[in-house]
């Protein structure tokens, strides 16, 4: 009896992590991300090309978007989580029909193994990278975690606001869209203070102020 009683009061202790389940159809966002009822998700130990990145000439970043949207369609997707991200989405592992996601990401060469996260996937891109699949073809290609940083580096010493290159801009409906110096319409994209746009440092800062990043 005491054990009954116990156990339900460890599940509900402050930080304990609670697995989440999330399933629909999704919108693709980017080669590593898409949205299931209204919730944002990350999928684990991968990391894609950005929208913008080339890869020797290629554009690895559209393709892998591209190819994220072929795998899900319209079926159902099945997110499985229990750690949020500072930017509040689901970090999780998906399947559609019980393919995992990330695995299928990697093994055509349009997503890398996240090693800094973890390891799941390294036999996978071991494959794609001996068979110069996707991002592979013309050798190896810049990781995207690198091609994020170079552009941070190369926008942030010239942003009105020093190490803030991030465009926080109002669009013609009336939404707030943060774009990074990685994101698609980066360089089209003009901030014009008087209309309530403004520059952040981070994307933490841009979300606290009520701004949101772009769908593609």
């Amino acid at each position: 009896m005491r054990l009954s009683l116990i156990l339900p009061l460890c599940l509900l202790l402050p930080g304990a992590a609670l697995a989440r389940e999330v399933a629909g159809t999704a919108r693709v966002i980017d080669g590593d991300t898409l949205e299931l009822r209204g919730q944002v998700v990350r999928l684990l130990d991968i990391d894609a090309p950005e929208t913008g990145q080339d890869c020797h000439g290629a554009p690895c970043g559209t393709r892998a978007t591209a190819y994220l949207k072929r795998l899900t369609g319209r079926r159902t997707v099945t997110c499985r989580g229990s750690e949020m991200d500072a930017y509040d989405r689901l970090l999780a592992r998906c399947t559609v029909q019980g393919r995992d996601l990330g695995a299928e990401m990697v093994l055509a060469g349009h997503a890398v193994a996240f090693r800094r996260y973890g390891l799941t996937y390294v036999d996978q891109e071991k494959v794609a990278r001996i068979e110069g699949r996707g991002l592979w073809a013309r050798g190896t290609p810049v990781m995207p975690w690198d091609y994020r940083a170079g552009r941070w580096q190369q926008t942030a010493a010239t942003a009105p606001r020093a190490d803030c290159p991030i465009k926080g801009n109002i669009n013609g409906k009336g939404q707030r869209i943060y774009h990074t110096p990685y994101s698609a319409h980066y360089e089209r994209t003009r901030i014009d203070p008087s209309k309530g746009e403004r520059w952040f440092c981070s994307e933490a800062e841009a979300l606290a102020a009520g701004w949101r990043a772009p769908y593609r």
